[in-house]
């Protein structure tokens, strides 16, 4: 009995297999495609265009700074694979103002044509105690981070229902899965970034548009080097605690998840051990993805209670070393 059992399951995996590719969304073609990349002028945001401009893609970088714009342009442009290619600059701030948004988008799409892929990589970090951040901290973070997700999305997601075809790439972080000491106001604006991601993929699905929420871990991008010059000791510790990965890595799988429609994109062990724990309601792309979540979720639990465990230990270390030094300085 036990080995029929045994039999059946295997079977049952088999057929989840074989049936899950009929089930997938049809990969993106990214040669000829018009890709859009927010804070494309740095970091993982240029490391991403330049992935999809060596597949053969137009690219439009929008960002801020005009004089780092032209200067990733320049360097995207060395990858190109073929002498159509094009790579626009638009410079503009995608969280003060909509229609603003939405007009340059318009620009690029009379130039380019529609948009078929929309990474949302613009963002900054801020940490630092809860009662130590201003207010203004929280709102300027959920407007750079949220809002400068939402208004270019906003401003594509017509026209790509209409084509029925399009993937739109939100970039959240780990701290967008789980929530870290000095991260109160950037884990906020991160977690938001989730609760969109799923309701706009139940809303956009039937018409063959994917949203992928991209995780990445600490990245060696400028962001980075500048979030850390004013993260808490405790935040510190607790980053430490696993390797910062190259922006080209990061790059290179968040434009294969987008290609595949995949929802969630994240990279190496760690990441796939917390998307699987945060899973939750998320959809999957295909049904042994589903089956994936549901056998390992009992392991990863518990692998994730010694993390949870060495993160509180270094806080209650980092409690008693300041306590320690505080009356030091008070005998001396």
């Amino acid at each position: 009995m036990l080995l029929l059992a045994a039999a059946f399951l295997v079977a049952f995996v088999l057929l989840l297999y074989m049936v899950s590719p009929l089930i997938s969304p049809k990969p993106l073609a990214l040669p000829g495609a018009h890709v859009v990349v927010t804070g494309g002028s740095s970091g993982i945001g240029k490391c991403i265009a330049i992935e999809c401009y060596k597949q053969g893609a137009f690219i439009t970088l929008v960002a801020r700074n005009e004089d780092k714009l032209l200067q990733a342009k320049k360097e995207i442009e060395k990858h190109s694979i073929n002498d159509k290619q094009v790579v626009l600059c638009i410079s503009v701030d995608v969280s003060q103002d909509y229609s603003q948004v939405e007009n340059v988008i318009k620009q690029a799409q009379e130039k380019l044509g529609p948009v078929d892929m929309l990474v949302n990589c613009a963002g900054m970090s801020l940490s630092g105690k809860f009662e130590d951040l201003e207010v203004s901290t929280f709102e300027r973070l959920m407007s750079v981070n949220y809002l400068g997700s939402v208004y270019p999305s906003r401003a594509v997601i017509t026209t790509m229902k209409e084509r029925r075809v399009g993937r739109i790439v939100f970039v959240s972080s780990q701290a967008g899965q789980l929530g870290l000491f000095g991260f109160t106001a950037y884990s906020s604006s991160k977690f938001a970034i989730r609760g969109l991601a799923e309701a706009l993929q139940m809303e956009v699905k039937p018409y063959n548009v994917y949203v992928t929420v991209a995780y990445p871990p600490d990245t060696d991008t400028p962001g980075f080097a500048e979030e850390n010059k004013t993260k808490p000791l405790e935040t510190r510790l607790i980053s430490e605690t696993t390797s910062v990965c190259k922006p080209e890595q990061v790059a290179k799988q968040i434009v294969k998840d987008a290609i595949q429609g995949n929802f969630n994109s994240s990279i190496g062990s760690d990441g796939y051990m917390l998307s699987s724990l945060t899973c939750g309601m998320a959809p999957v792309t295909s049904i042994t993805e589903g089956l994936q979540q549901v056998v390992t979720m009992g392991l990863f639990r518990t692998i994730a209670l010694f993390y949870l465990g060495s993160f509180d230990s270094i806080v209650r270390r980092c409690m008693m070393q300041r306590a320690r030094s505080e009356i030091a300085d008070k005998t001396a």
